[in-house]
């Protein structure tokens, strides 16, 4: 149909716009009105949302074609997904390893080109992380920046719509495209919107040191113990890079950094087990026959949901019951403001900060799926920002061997609130002034069969 929208359009000499007959994909939390929206859970096998979320909406006014849902972690609680209810994503630079997650499926489809760009969702890490372990962009707006209306809730206070591309200025078209006020979300803000592209536009990347002046943060916290060395070598790479580009590069310390990644658990799960509580069988989705209420509740949430999002709910709910919510939500929402103090200090003195978006490249499949604890702490690059509500910027910046294939890394790029425009000029110089790298997957190039 969008695609039938925009023939017409053609014949009639109209012009829907900079996305008008690009094709993109979009995470299967993200409410399509003319496809299924599952959020990667069996509870909502086969939904079929009766709208458009906002995002959506906005793309296909200006021409967009959606070609696709892009598999995710279930309900996006995963960094990995492998926890998607129906099947397995693999990582377009070896499809033995994770493509990570939650929004996996929207990396791998914009690395693997099956689409141009494509939408994820970010509560915890979930575009970052994935666009480094597929040698992609990321980009995590500002809370509010873009409207969450028709996103799945997972957690409400850190949930954002997150964008995908092949390169920086593909991205800051289709962050401009969907992002704005809408008064469907009363989160949303009303900051007017920049015209990213008219201002990479105006950037010329052959001047000596296009980024004279910059003061650029690297987080001392990010770089040490339990983050790989092919990572750290990458990362010191690019603040070098950054150096010969005319930034002035200094070391900063976030000290409650170590903190986030258990308040984001307990905060992230404690919400979630309210806004999944909708997921009762009875209004949409699957359901189970049951003579009572509370079974038909029970048994359509037992087998609907998979493992990871019944242990987070119970988490949650743990965490907000009589007697543990001073002990564990109260005392995780206080690391929250520190947190927020702590990035509010740094950028005071550094226009943006940077860090590894992942401690590790994309490591195999099934190599954490048994520990827990080990999957979550590979978030702790990333948490911290949605905690704080910020915007981050993730580029491809180099390579760790990995066995039969060199396997990228990203580079994390933290800006104050609504400064996305900052972080897009700097990722833009970045991209276009690295030099020796190509960050297609070996199977895309001209040597290997397209897939």
């Amino acid at each position: 149909m969008d695609a039938e929208n925009v023939d017409r359009a053609v014949e009639r000499g109209e012009d829907l716009g900079p996305l008008m007959g690009v094709l993109i994909g979009v995470k299967d939390n993200i409410c399509t009105v003319d496809m299924p929206s599952t959020g990667g859970s069996r509870i909502l096998e086969g939904y079929r949302p009766a709208f458009d979320a906002t995002a959506v909406k906005r793309l296909r006014e200006n021409g967009a074609i959606i070609v696709g849902k892009t598999n995710m972690d279930e309900f996006g609680m995963g960094s990995s997904t492998e926890g998607s209810a129906f099947q397995v994503t693999t990582n377009p630079w070896d499809v033995s390893r994770v493509p990570g997650g939650s929004s996996g499926g929207s990396a791998a489809a914009v690395s693997a080109r099956q689409c141009v760009v494509s939408l994820g969702s970010d509560t915890g890490g979930s575009v970052r992380q994935p666009a480094a372990f597929c040698g992609v962009v990321g980009m995590k707006p500002t809370y509010g920046r873009v409207s969450r209306y028709g996103l799945m809730a997972y957690a409400s206070s850190l949930d954002v719509i997150g964008c995908f591309g092949s390169s920086v200025t593909d991205t800051a078209i289709l962050l401009k495209t969907i992002s704005g006020h809408d008064r469907f979300d009363s989160t949303s803000s009303k900051h007017d919107v920049p015209n990213y592209v008219a201002d990479l536009a105006s950037l010329d990347c052959l001047e000596s040191k296009p980024l004279t002046g910059l003061r650029v943060g690297v987080i001392q916290e990010t770089l040490g113990e339990g983050v790989d060395r092919g990572v750290i070598s990458a990362v010191n790479a690019a603040a070098s890079h950054l150096e010969c580009l005319g930034s002035v590069v200094t070391e900063v310390s976030l000290p409650s950094f170590d903190l986030g990644l258990p308040a984001y658990y307990i905060l992230a799960s404690s919400e979630a087990s309210s806004n999944l509580s909708r997921y009762d069988g009875v209004r949409y989705g699957s359901q189970v026959a049951a003579d009572e209420l509370g079974s038909l509740y029970g048994d359509s949430r037992a087998k609907g949901f998979g493992g990871e999002v019944k242990m987070r709910i119970l988490m949650g709910t743990y965490a907000l019951s009589a007697g543990y919510y001073d002990a564990y939500y109260k005392r995780a929402q206080q690391v929250r403001t520190l947190v927020q103090k702590s990035f509010k200090d740094a950028l005071e003195k550094n226009d943006i900060l940077i860090s590894p978006a992942a401690p590790s490249v994309a490591y195999k499949i099934g190599e954490k799926t048994n520990d827990p604890l080990a999957m979550y702490a590979g978030d702790i690059m990333t948490v911290n920002v949605n905690l704080a509500g910020l915007p981050a910027l993730v580029v491809p910046c180099g390579f760790v061997e990995g066995g039969s294939t060199s396997l990228p890394v990203g580079l994390q790029i933290i800006g104050p609130a609504f400064t996305e425009e900052k972080l897009l000029r700097v990722g833009h110089v970045f991209e276009q002034t690295l030099q020796n790298h190509t960050f297609v997957p070996p199977v895309l190039s001209e040597d290997a069969p397209l897939i």
